[in-house]
């Protein structure tokens, strides 16, 4: 019977392979981006994962994460992605961590353990946090930007913080980071395109999260993909790293 990694083999090399399974990779947040990229991640060959999140599947979810289902309503997303994950690769040494990343916490979970971060969290003070406390320790991470408001997935890139332009929540996070002495050397997906302001909703302001734009079930999964695409490639040495 053929290994389930024949193909992935094929493209990566047996050397490409062998990095990928000694490879650890967080992942926090696992929403639309979040839950794309970590199933890409595992999918690709990553041997060892840790993933954060203290959300639970809610019924607004359905129309673009991955977990999210009927019959899954009210489960947590770490139990749900996570699970998803083993059944895809069951020697993945998988960590979850079920918790909302708190400003203090984004400090003590990111060490140098990990060659690739993933920050697909869409509240600004964690993202933050989880930013400077990566930079500070030297630990490579892709962060993504707003992914709401938008239909055209041609428009989503992937540049440095310092090259963004259009995005709103980019713009933010750039603005606040140099404030913090960083103004460049921060990877993030973003999109070209202006996102829809009559799709703006205002919340609670629980979670961090003052406010939020309408999604689509794709333009996700395609920030999910490029946070993906640029860690495997770098992993396995392929390309620009």
């Amino acid at each position: 019977m053929a290994d389930w990694r024949e193909r992935a083999e094929l493209l990566f090399k047996k050397e490409g392979l062998e990095r990928l399974k000694n490879a650890h990779v967080m992942v926090v947040g696992l929403g639309g981006v979040g839950s794309f990229a970590a199933e890409f991640l595992a999918r690709a060959g990553v041997g060892n994962m840790t993933i954060v999140d203290g959300d639970v599947v809610d019924i607004t979810n359905i129309n673009r994460q991955l977990p999210a289902l009927h019959s899954t309503v009210g489960q947590p997303k770490v139990k749900i992605v996570g699970d998803r994950l083993m059944d895809i690769n069951p020697e993945l040494n998988l960590i979850r961590v079920q918790e909302f990343l708190s400003p203090e916490r984004a400090y003590e979970l990111v060490t140098p353990e990990y060659d690739y971060v993933l920050d697909c969290i869409d509240s600004i003070t964690p993202k933050l946090n989880l930013l400077i406390s990566a930079r500070r320790q030297k630990v490579k991470i892709i962060s993504n930007m707003g992914a709401g408001g938008k239909y055209e997935a041609g428009k989503v890139r992937v540049a440095d913080i310092s090259k963004t332009e259009y995005c709103p929540l980019a713009k933010t996070v750039r603005k606040r980071l140099k404030k913090e002495g960083i103004s460049k050397g921060v990877k993030v997906v973003y999109s070209i395109e202006y996102p829809d302001q009559t799709s703006l909703k205002m919340t609670d302001g629980s979670n961090f999260k003052k406010s939020f734009f309408g999604t689509n079930s794709w333009i996700p999964a395609v920030f999910g993909l490029h946070s993906a695409e640029t860690v495997v490639k770098y992993l396995i040495g392929h390309g620009n790293k």
